[in-house]
């Protein structure tokens, strides 16, 4: 339980929360308003952030749980992943129109990241709650292989 709680990755799931819920935020509203984004710039920055701190805590995640094993826990991380990854790269992608002169019309294949956007995001949630899941049923049954040992003596 401490290492859900730790810092660092308190700081990616506050990042992964508001970035879930500004991305949903942002795909019904643009469908309601003919196309307007608001809040995109703050989701956008907030990406960022993401990637930045995604890219620490993965570092140090990996360090700790390296090399990797044949285990449902394992398997649903990888591909929680990258999915993030990808999911991260054409968030990345998508915000350099508004970067760079703030007319994504002009910026080719627009509606192809944003589709792969939309997808990997929802895959991305997917799979890291899949993760979580298996990383606790996991603890769980560990834990109570512990308690039958201990009653056993």
């Amino acid at each position: 339980m401490q290492r859900i709680v730790a810092p660092l990755v308190s700081l990616v799931w506050v990042l992964l929360l508001l970035e879930a819920l500004g991305g949903l935020w942002i795909f019904c509203i643009r469908l309601a308003y003919e196309g307007r984004t608001p809040g995109l710039v703050l989701h956008w920055w907030a990406g960022w952030a993401l990637t930045v701190l995604y890219a620490a805590y993965q570092w140090q995640h990996w360090y700790r749980i390296a090399p990797f094993r044949a285990r449902l826990d394992y398997v649903m991380g990888l591909i929680a992943a990258l999915s993030m990854v990808f999911t991260l790269a054409t968030g990345i992608v998508l915000g350099l129109p508004w970067w760079h002169a703030h007319m994504p019309a002009q910026y080719p294949f627009t509606a192809i990241w944003s589709g792969a956007h939309n997808v990997l995001s929802m895959l991305t949630l997917t799979f890291v709650g899949a993760h979580l899941g298996a990383v606790l049923f996991r603890d769980s049954q560990m834990r109570a292989a512990k308690a039958d040992e201990v009653g056993k003596r």
